[in-house]
């Protein structure tokens, strides 16, 4: 496997990461994408920056059979070298878009039929006894924040993640991969192991 030489500065061209993905889709081809696909598995990420949290999180899309990832154009991390070294190719195979506008691209998702489920910790239902299948979009907010409040305003529904012990939520990445792998087990009909 070849690998591109780095600039005469010795290092990579950390912007053109983006341009060289062939998963990455237009903005003005969501409802296409949408179009493509019998039941349609979203996930939204509300500014997430972190690339190495990025990363982690395109490898757990790719793992859930994620359609397609969404994130806005501004205050949030695209697809870097980092990212894409996090995500272990995740990035080449998970088709990912970045939008100006993430409310009217939610409106743009319901209209489609994507039910919108924000994870918060202020969400009232339990991610467990939530039905995941059909068209769906989790949506996730950033590192510290959360969703921001137009983002959770257009979320159909909220949920958290039962937490036992005294940390009060998950890393971002974590929280993606147990809400996406839950959406997963529903939409698969799985049973969790030892239960008829």
């Amino acid at each position: 496997m070849s690998r591109k030489k780095p600039r005469s500065g010795g290092r990579p061209n950390r912007h053109t990461a983006e341009r060289g993905s062939c998963r990455v889709v237009p903005e003005g081809e969501l409802l296409e994408v949408l179009a493509g696909c019998a039941s349609p598995f979203v996930l939204v990420l509300d500014g997430v920056q972190d690339p190495h949290n990025l990363g982690a999180i395109l490898r757990s899309a790719d793992g859930a059979g994620v359609d397609l990832v969404i994130v806005p154009r501004d205050r949030a991390v695209g697809i870097t070298e980092v990212v894409r070294r996090i995500s272990v190719g995740a990035a080449d195979n998970v088709r990912f878009m970045r939008v100006t506008n993430l409310a009217r691209t939610m409106d743009d998702l319901k209209t489609a039929g994507v039910w919108l489920v924000g994870t918060s910790d202020r969400g009232g239902q339990n991610l467990y006894e939530v039905d995941l299948k059909g068209p769906l979009g989790i949506v996730m907010g950033a590192e510290g924040p959360g969703l921001r409040r137009l983002t959770e305003e257009k979320c159909d529904f909220l949920v958290q993640i039962p937490m036992k012990g005294r940390v009060e939520c998950l890393n971002v990445s974590v929280a993606a991969g147990v809400c996406l792998f839950e959406a997963l087990r529903q939409r698969e009909g799985l049973r969790p192991e030892g239960r008829v």
